[in-house]
Order: C-alpha cells, then structure tokens, then sequence
C-alpha cells in the first residue's frame, strides 16, 4: 500500500457513517446477542480462545451485528482474515482468495478465515465452489445472511457448518447503542455538547425496529441536519420524527396505551369488523409492538371466539405465527393481516368455552370416578372387570352407539352446546340426533 493509499483509508475512516465508526471492535463493545455471546458461551469461549476452525454462518435481521462480529473475530484471531461480498464478488474473486489462503498455510502455516456477507446472494454453483475448501478445513467460512440458512444456502454447505442466529435488538439495547455514540469522544460525537430529550431517544430505539444501524443513521442525521443554537445541538421528537421519517405514536408498551390498543383490536376482530381490526393492527405494529403478542391473542381468540364454527381459524392463525417466524418484519405484517382478516370475517362462537363448565363442576363437586366399561381392559380385565361391558361403536350403523361416557350421576349433564353458526351449525344438528335417540341401534350383521 502507497502513501495515496494509505491517505485514501484515513478519508475513509474519517468521513465514514456514525454506523460505520461506531461498529464494535471487541466481543464487549456489541450489545444484545448474549444468547450466542453472553459469558462461559460457545461461541464467545472459541472466539476468546481463537479456535474458531469449524465454518459458521452468521443469520439475522440488518443491523443486528452479523458483519460487526465477523469484524470482532477479524480483530482477535491471529488467522488471515479475508472479506468478500456475493453482492460484488464472483467465482474470480473467490478463486483468488482460495489461491492466497493455500500460498498462506503452504508458505506460512497461516489459516485462513473468509467472510462472506450475504452468502445467500451466491447462486448454487459459487456456493458449491466453497464446499471442497471449507471441508478439507483449507479456509474457515463465515457467512452472513439475513435469510433463512436453511432455505437460502445450499444443504451441503449449511450441513459442514454451525448455524448462529442473531435476533433483532430490543429499545433498550438500541438506547444504549445510541447513548454509546453520543458519548464516544473518538468515533461517536462525545466532543460535541448535543442534547436528545428522552422521547426523541425512544422513538428512535423504537421505531428502528432492531436494526442498530437504522437507528444511528437516524441520530446522525438528526444532529448534522440540526442547527447550533447557544454552542449546543438540540434533538427533539420533532427533528427525530423527521429524520428517521416515521412520527411517534401515542404508545407506551407498559400504560393503558397498550392494553386499550390490544383490547380495541381483539374486540373488532370479536365483532367481525375488518376495518376495525386492521386500523388496530397498523397503529399496533407501527409503534413497535411485538408482533408475536398480537399473534398469541389471535391464536387465543381463535378458540375463545370462533371454535368450531370455522376449525381452519386456528390453523390458519397457527401458520400465521410460523410465517412470521420465517420473515420477520417488515413482510411479516402480510400473514398477520392475513390471519387478522380471516378471523374477523368468519362466523363466530364461544362454545370452546365448555371446558370452564366441566372444570367448574370438577371444582364444585369433586372428579368423580370412572366407569367400569370404560376403564383400560389391558391390565385388569379378568381380576377385576375392568372394560367389561364397553360397546365398540364402529360396529354399529353410523359408526355411533348410545352408551354411558360420564361417570355416574352426570349422565344428563350437558357442558357443550353447539351454536347454529358456520360449520358448528352441522355439529349441532349431528349431536342432536345422537342426543335424541332413546334406542340402542342395531349391530351390523
């Protein structure tokens, strides 16, 4: 490297996005990931030891740290530390980083560690070309992505390597990754006397959604777009709406906000208005809520509230939650409005509820013992008559006999009525027959 070279990479550094100066460069700087960095964890433990030799892949949100800790390993280890980006880079340049890492351990007994970010962007065939190279341990791969590795990068290569996923940064770790730039005097703006007021400070770390580097593009730019006044730079909600281009909503996550919000949507959905519903629900996720609070009240409701009149409510609700698991946000929001939606517009009951019929008279008066006919035949059938007398249904016509199933003295109780709505409607008029019938019918001959 010449001295313009070398001048060109202090430019660089110098005028680089406060995401860029602020990145870590110790396994203590990055904050959040303590489910994979937390003290005494394997990843946290090989790293510190420098024995990362198996290929990992980075998986996660933006703006969660993926590139961030590969930088940190690149810091600690006394390997080679090579980076390329499947969005630049081809199969010439991977060549090229296979060719220097085999001179290194030929020449220098020197590993090699490559990180390759957004791996997933590598179509099948620049994928495959890794495989030889990361199996005869001649490179270290670490790979990021922000798509599922296990749908995203070929089986081969997820199978030779260690998959660790990071998650999206709560408010509170992105309030300390913001309180951290306005103090660092070396990268951050510690030098300068800049005042956030503390709803500004929440709306960024909330409305960046996870992603630290959303939320320290914001604070730059509200703070170079902010004139001085009296030697100081003031950041009020105002400007931090403006620079991070969402406006704060009403909605704090632990005061009646919260609980009015969710108490509102869950009754539109109730009462079968979608408009409702959806308003609820945009202004719910807007500010931030977690996605997976409003899913677990859906799954709820699509017992409580609908049941048997439409049973695909809660598959529907319960795939709703899985697809959201695999995409996050922002496209996760498509298959929550896909289940808000539905369940708002299906036909409603509260029959499910039965089950507190049958607890509360457990309660009250006392579980009461089985019937002999319905007892397990397998252990005691000869010694004690166990099973003795149990009429098997499916030898009779419709597949349905008249026999006691409650214990003794609940005979006539009746816990579930079916309401006359959607599919519950035919398992009304199908229990009514059964209850009806005063005959025991015919065996098939």
């Amino acid at each position: 490297m010449d001295l313009f070279d070398q001048s060109l990479e202090e430019q660089l550094r110098q005028h680089a996005p406060l995401a860029a100066r602020m990145r870590p460069q110790t396994l203590d700087d990055i904050i959040g990931q303590e489910h994979i960095l937390g003290e005494g964890s394997l990843l946290r433990r090989v790293i510190q030891a420098d024995r990362l030799y198996g290929s990992i892949i980075l998986y996660g949100p933006p703006g969660t740290g993926k590139t961030s800790l590969a930088q940190v390993i690149a810091n600690s280890t006394k390997a080679h530390f090579e980076k390329l980006s499947a969005v630049l880079a081809g199969v010439a340049d991977l060549r090229k980083a296979i060719e220097g890492a085999r001179e290194r351990r030929r020449l220098y007994q020197t590993r090699t560690i490559l990180f390759v970010d957004e791996v997933h962007r590598w179509n099948k065939a620049q994928q495959d070309a890794l495989l030889p190279h990361v199996e005869n341990g001649l490179i270290t791969l670490i790979g990021a992505t922000t798509q599922n590795p296990y749908f995203d990068v070929i089986k081969a290569l997820v199978s030779r390597s260690r998959v660790f996923e990071l998650k999206s940064l709560s408010a509170e770790n992105i309030k300390e990754v913001l309180l951290r730039a306005l103090a660092d005097t070396e990268h951050g703006f510690g030098l300068r006397k800049i005042i956030v007021d503390d709803d500004a400070l929440q709306h960024l770390a909330e409305i960046s959604s996870g992603d630290a580097r959303n939320a320290l593009n914001a604070l730059e730019l509200a703070v170079e777009s902010t004139p001085l006044g009296q030697d100081e730079t003031h950041i009020t909600l105002e400007v931090a709406q403006e620079s991070i281009q969402r406006r704060a909503v009403m909605y704090d996550k632990t005061d009646d906000q919260h609980y009015d919000t969710i108490s509102a949507f869950i009754k539109s959905v109730r009462g079968s208005d979608p408009d409702a519903a959806l308003y609820w629900l945009a202004k719910m996720l807007y500010a931030g809520e977690d996605p997976r609070f409003i899913l677990r009240r859906l799954m709820i409701l699509a017992s409580e509230d609908i049941g048997l009149a439409d049973p695909m409510g809660i598959v529907v609700t319960n795939a709703a939650a899985q697809n959201y698991e695999m995409l996050g946000m922002p496209e996760g929001a498509y298959p929550i409005a896909h289940a808000t939606l539905y369940l708002a517009t299906a036909p409603k009951s509260n029959t499910v509820g039965a089950y507190f019929s049958a607890l509360a008279e457990i309660e009250k008066n006392g579980a009461k013992p089985v019937p002999t006919h319905l007892m397990d035949a397998s252990r005691d059938a000869k010694a004690l008559g166990h099973g003795q007398g149990y009429v098997y249904p499916h030898e009779f016509e419709g597949h349905w006999v008249k026999q006691q199933y409650l214990p003794d003295g609940l005979q006539d109780k009746r816990f579930y009525n079916p309401s006359d709505q959607g599919d519950e409607a035919n398992i009304a008029r199908r229990l009514a027959k059964w209850r009806e019938t005063l005959e025991k019918p015919k065996a098939k001959e």
